[in-house]
């Protein structure tokens, strides 16, 4: 169980945005009085065009250091620095000035350790983007910014791995802090969801039920789920810099707690309604081989391990400014955005297959109709 969940948060990090890169090259609003000028770290994969945007609308003066690589055609009109930050490269980052720092490609101890050190007095403010699987699987219910995170026996590793992942985030937020006392901000997402999302965990659920027919529910509508929708993480990640917050955060949601029933209500209506569910319990779902967070995206069973993932407590971000949009509209956009896909990249790896899920169904039927 530990090891799917930790891949699957660790998909999250590396999501592409194939087929939704022309909604997000919009104009960038005139220039601010105050706009600051803010260094990304990345900015061309999931959610750092929606950063990117987001601060483009608020007015700040945007520079982009990356390798070049991905998605290299996206905002001509920015400033592009090129480095490589895994071989030690950060030569084109020298002389320079900046209000804050937003690093979103940073996974490894010697990464931040890097971009802290030249940066330190380049910048008033790091805004690192960790996870919440710095949390481990053993964790108890509620989590939150004080809760232990993960350690491993090798802090110095350059091999991010599902056991590894979020200890080394965990090394990574606590380095940056280390280097630049009181002036970071350790930002944790939860499952970072919306359009753009081909990761093939929430988009499972507005895709499934699109196709109609009877859907395998597992376990019952009341157990708890958590995501956060790209957009809204993009844009309290500018609102981070613009308020100069500092600190650590878990930016998960939504603001109340929701029961998966209650996300595939939505992800139904967003297709229409074509769909009927039928709830099969954990139990069954074991017995029969199907796994929380691989055939049955982000879902985990409240009892179960792992299951404080799905408890993670955001009241502090939401203290300072992280607002969430409704479940409906997350599901509408990611459905828009999937099927606007080509057909090959509509049958990502990893989700339960028609066949598998038919056959569960007839065995769950089956049980039933034996009592």
């Amino acid at each position: 169980m530990n090891t799917s969940r930790r891949d699957f948060l660790r998909i999250s990090a590396a999501a592409g945005l194939a087929g939704y890169l022309p909604r997000l090259e919009q104009a960038a609003a005139p220039p601010k009085a105050g706009g600051k000028k803010i260094l990304i770290l990345g900015g061309t994969h999931f959610l750092g065009p929606h950063v990117v945007e987001s601060a483009k609308k608020r007015g700040h003066t945007i520079t982009l250091f990356n390798r070049g690589k991905t998605n290299p055609q996206l905002f001509p009109e920015l400033e592009k620095l090129r480095g490589d930050r895994r071989t030690g490269d950060l030569k084109a980052l020298d002389g320079r000035q900046w209000d804050a720092v937003i690093d979103t490609s940073g996974y490894v101890v010697r990464d931040v350790r890097d971009a802290a050190t030249k940066l330190k007095d380049a910048v008033k403010q790091y805004v690192f983007i960790s996870t919440i699987s710095v949390f481990p699987d053993d964790s108890k219910a509620p989590v939150d910014e004080s809760s232990p995170v993960a350690t491993t026996s090798d802090p110095n590793t350059d091999k991010v791995t599902n056991e590894t992942y979020g200890a080394l985030k965990a090394l990574c937020e606590q380095e940056a802090e280390k280097i630049m006392p009181g002036r970071v901000a350790n930002v944790r997402p939860g499952l970072i969801v919306g359009p753009g999302d081909d990761s093939n965990r929430y988009t499972y659920w507005p895709a499934r039920l699109a196709r109609g027919g009877e859907v395998l529910a597992p376990g019952v509508p009341s157990d708890p789920v958590q995501y956060i929708d790209v957009r809204d993480l993009g844009e309290w990640v500018v609102r981070i810099v613009d308020d100069g917050t500092m600190g650590v955060f878990n930016a998960t949601g939504p603001k109340e707690t929701m029961g998966i029933g209650k996300m595939l209500d939505a992800c139904n209506a967003a297709a229409g309604k074509k769909a009927t569910l039928t709830w099969v319990d954990a139990e069954f779902l074991a017995k029969n081989g199907i796994r929380p967070w691989v055939d049955m995206p982000v879902w985990i069973p409240p009892g179960g391990e792992g299951a404080a993932i799905s408890q993670v407590s955001c009241k502090k971000a939401i203290g300072k400014g992280l607002t969430f949009r409704s479940a409906e509209d997350t599901a509408k956009a990611t459905l828009e955005w999937f099927q606007a896909q080509p057909a090959d990249k509509q049958s990502p790896r990893g989700w339960l297959k028609p066949e598998r899920e038919a056959e569960v169904l007839a065995a769950w039927h089956a049980k039933a109709g034996a009592k």
